[in-house]
């Protein structure tokens, strides 16, 4: 790495020694100078948020359709709120926030229109063509997909990302076909443990998705603050809030008890932490992924509670019927364009046909996984509209 001054103002404060370097970085796989301004994690931070990919976040389900209202988290207001919550975690624990944001920033970008019932929709479509999966579907829009570079295809983000992504789940022994295929090119070290700032981003998701999943819940209608009360985890919390605050609208005692379960998920993730890498006492971030367990946990006592908010997450708002209709009008919708696609190619826009090699064959059927997993729940449904609505037929 360069040695002017910029670039060593970017590289922030000393990082501990369990760190990755951002000076040490393994580098990218098509070699570039390196930027006088930005660390290599910024770099790759500042390419993610530029991509195609993250912009159409916006305009796709995290749990209620983008349309059903504007204040319901989307795919894109859920991986900001990750990305903040794994940098603070990051900077609390001596790793480098860069890092561990730039694969906040990614986690989600290979997810299709419409969540997970969009991806579940794709899984079973695919499941004759090698499947379908959102973390494998991230790498290849990073490693392939993007073409936004003169030199180069994808975004060509250094190594320690590019692991962070592909290990969003930890070490990796099943491997998608893709993933596979691009390790075995440029090796991501699939089967050892992620860095700890990986680590980190994948449990900051987990905060995030179960701490705005009660908020929009609540907003909703599809459970009350009573519901509440005798939850593990958020039920001390808004039993303490409403006899400190008892005639607080319900709204804002929404907010403000929400606020709070995210801060005890935060603090005892970073004091777990803190406390196995003090055990450990790594050398190294190579330490770190050689390591038997994972470093980045919570304890137990709140990884169980956490467990039974989730299994109440589940019973009360996934499953509930308002989002269980969603749920199949998306599936019908994600269903719909594979068939129609796949058995007649050339419905499909000129870019993407290019890429097909006829009614029904695999190659086809990859382009048009490809195809619709980058769409919007917009752009979906008035591709559907296009493809079934005779009254769209000349559009």
């Amino acid at each position: 790495m360069s040695n002017h001054p910029a670039v060593r103002r970017a590289a922030g404060p000393a990082l501990a020694a369990y760190a990755c370097q951002p000076e040490a970085s393994r580098g990218r796989r098509w070699p570039e100078p390196e930027s006088s301004l930005r660390s290599p994690f910024q770099r790759d931070r500042d390419r993610i948020v530029h991509s195609t990919a993250f912009r159409r976040l916006e305009y796709k389900t995290q749990v209620f359709v983008n349309s059903e209202g504007d204040h319901f988290r989307t795919r894109l207001t859920h991986t900001l709120e990750v990305a903040q919550i794994a940098r603070t975690m990051a900077r609390a624990l001596g790793l480098a926030e860069d890092l561990a944001e730039a694969v906040a920033l990614a986690h989600d970008l290979g997810h299709s229109p419409f969540g997970h019932a969009g991806e579940d929709a794709l899984k079973v479509a695919l499941a004759g063509f090698g499947g379908f999966d959102h973390n494998a579907q991230t790498l290849r829009i990073v490693t392939t997909l993007e073409r936004r570079y003169a030199e180069f295809d994808g975004l060509n983000l250094t190594w320690e990302t590019l692991e962070g992504i592909a290990k969003h789940n930890g070490p990796q022994a099943a491997l998608p076909d893709f993933v596979a295929e691009y390790s075995a090119l440029h090796d991501l070290e699939l089967t050892s443990q992620p860095s700890a700032e990986a680590q980190l981003a994948a449990l900051a998701d987990d905060i995030a998705y179960t701490s705005h999943d009660l908020d929009d819940g609540l907003r909703a209608g599809l459970f009350v603050e009573e519901d509440l009360r005798d939850l593990p985890l958020a039920g001390a919390i808004f039993r303490d809030l409403r006899q400190r605050y008892p005639d607080l609208v319900a709204r804002r005692l929404a907010h403000e008890g929400i606020r709070r379960v995210i801060d005890v998920m935060v603090v005892d993730l970073v004091d777990e932490t803190a406390r196995r890498l003090a055990r450990l006492e790594p050398a190294s971030a190579a330490a770190i992924r050689a390591h038997e367990a994972p470093v980045a946990a919570f304890s137990p006592a709140v990884a169980l509670p956490l467990k039974e908010l989730r299994a109440f997450l589940y019973s009360r708002m996934y499953n509930h019927y308002k989002v269980r209709r969603m749920v199949r009008k998306a599936q019908r919708v994600v269903t719909d364009l594979f068939e129609v696609l796949l058995a007649q190619p050339d419905c499909l826009p000129t870019g993407w046909r290019q890429r097909t090699a006829g009614p029904g064959e695999p190659a086809t059927a990859h382009a048009i996984r490809d195809y619709i997993a980058g769409m919007t729940d917009r752009y979906a449904l008035q591709e559907h509209d296009r493809l079934f609505d005779l009254t769209m037929a000349t559009r």
